[in-house]
């Protein structure tokens, strides 16, 4: 007997059609493998059917450039959709290709082409083909680097606070999936890649037997949600942003119960210091017994100085390794991980950090923590180096970047963000196009 969280994938795509808000037009990426035309041919079929219905499909085929045959592959993709009656474009992922971290530089190219591909559209929500088969595979990645619970491969994501990004098989077994290709008489691309042992994936698709627990992630996702919402409440509550980039969370802040501290702190940290990801285990555990002890000092985690006061804690950027970008006329670009820099002049400019020279200690604010927060504040050059003029401070704009949000941002942490980029007088992010998961609003 199977266990409950498998779906078949029929059932998978017809729960997902429900879940969406009418109208809408949904950009499926498809690869030409087995799982992604398998959710290209489900969707098409229960859109045939569905009565009265105000969806439709386009496709989107990236093409890394990374094999000889990837060319003529997508041109087999673009065949099919065209014999369905989908609209298709192939992005080709172009220029030199990393020796180092290709994998992770493919994903990035992959998403940042779906996501120009749906403005061509006008798609207002993406699918990708992730199966459960991908979730067991990334469970067990993960166990084998941190013993802490993870919610795996999210359901909903948002790219580039531009394009949500949903995954409907992500409950589906490839084997059913090919099960119903080969009763279609539908065949599909091996690529090869996805037998080669020199990637983490492939080594351990081969260890895992396909008698191996299935995974279940509800528990981790409902906790996940719900640490979301109480740290979106506590940061309302307790944190406040002063000029310059000074954060500030209060005394009773600290007081919080651990697991929702542990939360909390480790995004915080991960936003002050321009990283992409929460700040790790060891780290956060480190912080969490700073905070813990109650005597005031300072300790570095993440790039970040928390300096903890009597009356509570402060968070800045730490003013080493703060690297200069350099944007030419109409260039944007991101400084540091933590501000958006879109460059309106006519000639290139430098972001830079402002340095100890004229900082500005508040009246109400400690000196140290006031004076260490305005030394990594980001300030204009010319490209010789010399302070922008006032006059065209204004052409330069920059807005905050949530580095562990604003490229790749699950469901489980929207009430998070949203509650941080309110804090930090920032555009709230985008509403998904989906009204329902697992029978749960969102």
């Amino acid at each position: 007997m199977r266990p409950d969280c498998i779906l078949a994938p029929e059932t998978a795509i017809h729960r997902f059609i429900d879940s969406l808000k009418q109208p809408s037009r949904v950009l499926v990426a498809i690869s030409g493998g087995s799982d992604s035309t398998g959710l290209l041919l489900a969707l098409a079929k229960a859109l045939k059917i569905a009565p009265n219905s105000n969806i439709a499909l386009c496709a989107a085929t990236v093409d890394h450039a990374l094999r000889d045959q990837s060319a003529d592959e997508a041109r087999q993709v673009a065949a099919l959709c065209h014999s369905l009656g989908v609209p298709h474009v192939t992005k080709v992922w172009l220029g030199d290709k990393p020796k180092a971290g290709l994998m992770a530089a493919a994903r990035e190219a992959r998403y940042a082409l779906l996501a120009e591909a749906a403005d061509n559209f006008h798609a207002d929500l993406a699918v990708t083909a992730h199966t459960l088969d991908d979730q067991r595979e990334t469970l067990a990645m993960r166990s084998e680097r941190s013993e802490r619970e993870t919610t795996g491969i999210a359901d909903l994501v948002l790219f580039d606070r531009r394009l949500w990004i949903a995954r409907p098989f992500l409950s589906c077994l490839r084997e059913d999936i090919r099960g119903d290709l080969r009763a279609q008489g539908v065949g599909w691309i091996d690529d090869p890649s996805n037998a080669d042992p020199g990637y983490e994936r492939v080594r351990m698709r081969m260890r895992l037997s396909e008698t191996a627990a299935i995974p279940t992630t509800r528990q981790a996702a409902d906790e996940r949600l719900r640490l979301s919402e109480q740290a979106g409440k506590w940061l309302a509550d307790h944190f406040i942003l002063h000029e310059q980039g000074l954060g500030y969370v209060s005394k009773a802040g600290l007081a919080s119960d651990k697991l929702l501290l542990e939360y909390a702190l480790s995004r915080l940290a991960a936003v002050f210091g321009g990283q992409p990801f929460a700040l790790g285990r060891a780290q956060t555990e480190k912080l969490l017994a700073f905070v813990a002890k109650g005597a005031p000092g300072r300790m570095t985690a993440g790039r970040v100085v928390f300096d903890l006061r009597r009356e509570g804690l402060f968070l800045a950027r730490e003013s080493r390794d703060v690297m200069l970008l350099a944007l030419a006329a109409g260039e944007r670009g991101i400084w540091d991980g933590r501000f958006i820099v879109q460059n309106a002049e006519n000639a290139s400019v430098l972001v830079g950090p402002t340095g100890r020279a004229g900082s500005k200690a508040g009246t109400s604010l400690p000196k140290a923590a006031s004076r260490r927060a305005w030394a990594a504040s980001p300030c204009l050059f010319d490209p010789a180096g010399e302070p922008l003029p006032s006059n065209d401070i204004g052409k330069v704009r920059l807005t905050p970047y949530f580095a562990p949000f604003d490229r790749f941002l699950t469901r489980f942490d929207v009430i998070f963000a949203d509650s941080l980029a309110d804090a930090f007088g920032a555009r709230l992010y985008p509403k998904p196009p989906l009204g329902l998961i697992d029978g749960k609003t969102i």
